[in-house]
């Protein structure tokens, strides 16, 4: 008899310490997650963070973090098909991703567009169900038509046409423009000489209401990332329950545009789950003994 009850409290000790070691592997699943998915993006030129290293002639080009900041709704632009709309109609139910970017930019423009169509592929949402997206050119030289043609070819390198509904390409007058990059604080110069912009590289999520949510900096997105921050923007209406449980461990930081695990967090979800992972084992093996001694009353 007492062999027995010594073997079911050893099973016991191996349960529980299984199940420790079970929390233990899930506590550095997160955090190698935060590490290897939440590590933000490239810098660009002009960011928030390396302006200070700019040329003379380059300062003040960057992104200044305006986050909680209201974009204009009632800014008013030419869409790709050359109807006139305002910036307001594309928001209400979905986080947005903003794009600034001219559509004759010789290299930059394409890169940070070609970067958002790959991080896009990537996610499991889809433009258009969870979110849609803006593109705006902030030369006001540019026409509907050139907008039309730099959707074609983005829709393509996406892969889903049915996305067009809900990737809009727009242009407009600058005094349009500046009201909407001024509220996002992006801010560009012109040179005459070479007819180019310079400016900074990166993209901006909105909330459904049109507030500044998260900036992501260079060309690369990573799809976990800016996945997260459409979560986020849109107060977890979207998303799965591991993606809340990310967001709860996790943090933005607005001066370097990633995530980062937020360590006590991290140790309160393994706490938790050890605890009730233990007290599972304990319960199943009460059960288990109470049975067996209701089985040996029973045959006495």
């Amino acid at each position: 008899m007492r062999s027995s009850v010594a073997r079911r409290r050893i099973f016991c000790f191996r349960l529980a310490a299984g199940f420790a070691i079970l929390a233990i592997l899930f506590a550095a699943s997160i955090l190698s997650t935060a590490a290897q998915t939440l590590g933000g993006t490239q810098q660009s030129v002009g960011t928030v963070t390396n302006s200070g290293a700019l040329p003379a002639i380059l300062k003040g080009v960057n992104f200044e973090q305006h986050l909680g900041s209201q974009v204009p709704l009632g800014a008013t632009f030419k869409d790709e098909a050359g109807k006139t709309v305002s910036i307001g109609s594309y928001f209400g139910k979905k986080p947005v991703v903003l794009i600034l970017a001219y559509y004759r930019c010789p290299m930059l423009c394409s890169e940070v567009l070609s970067g958002v169509t790959s991080s896009l592929k990537k996610l499991n949402f889809k433009v258009g169900d969870q979110f849609s997206v803006v593109t705006l050119s902030f030369d006001p030289t540019e026409t509907p038509a050139l907008a039309a043609q730099t959707k074609q070819i983005y829709i393509k390198q996406y892969g889903d046409p049915a996305a067009g509904a809900s990737w809009h390409f727009l242009t407009g007058a600058k005094s349009q423009i500046d009201r909407v990059t001024d509220a996002v604080g992006f801010h560009y110069k012109y040179f005459p000489q070479t007819k180019q912009y310079a400016h900074a590289a990166g993209i901006v999520v909105l909330t459904p209401t049109g507030k500044v949510g998260q900036y992501f900096y260079g060309i690369r997105y990573p799809e976990r990332d800016l996945r997260l921050a459409l979560v986020q923007s849109s107060q977890e209406k979207i998303g799965s329950p591991v993606d809340q449980l990310l967001l709860f461990c996790c943090t933005y930081d607005p001066d370097t545009g990633r995530y980062h695990a937020l360590i006590g967090r991290v140790l309160q979800v393994v706490g938790g789950v050890t605890i009730l992972l233990i007290g599972t084992a304990i319960l199943l093996l009460y059960r288990s003994e109470s049975k067996r001694g209701g089985g040996g009353t029973q045959a006495a």
